[in-house]
């Protein structure tokens, strides 16, 4: 599929697919007779799992780093391993902390309900 299909379906821009491209997260990136891009479904998962790790707090260069061991292959399965693993801890931990502020945030809420009531 092309740019503009590929870009509608995972929710990133062209632009940003192809800064991703420069960047490394995307490689081998097959391209038709006319040179455009032509995106698979193994791109679209991928940039898929992009999305979900950006959206989830982990920085472009741990993505990077991750991206690169991918390209090495499976001979770095425990590295890829330990860095999910260490997202997920910072991820965890930082849920904990925003379900802090929500349930302070409740508390002020039931206050203001209960003193509007009364």
């Amino acid at each position: 599929m092309n740019i503009k299909r590929f870009s509608e379906l995972v929710g990133v821009s062209a632009y940003t697919l192809r800064y991703y491209e420069k960047v490394g997260l995307l490689r081998n990136i097959k391209r038709d007779a006319s040179g455009h891009r032509f995106y698979t479904q193994s791109d679209i998962e991928w940039v898929r799992f992009i999305v979900r790790l950006k959206d989830t707090g982990m920085e472009l260069e741990g993505i990077k780093q991750y991206a690169d061991l991918r390209e090495v292959g499976d001979g770095t399965l425990q590295q890829r391993k330990q860095l999910l693993e260490q997202h997920r801890t910072k991820l965890k931990s930082d849920i904990e902390f925003q379900l802090a502020h929500l349930k302070a945030l409740d508390g002020k809420i039931a206050f203001y309900e209960e003193k509007i009531s009364s």
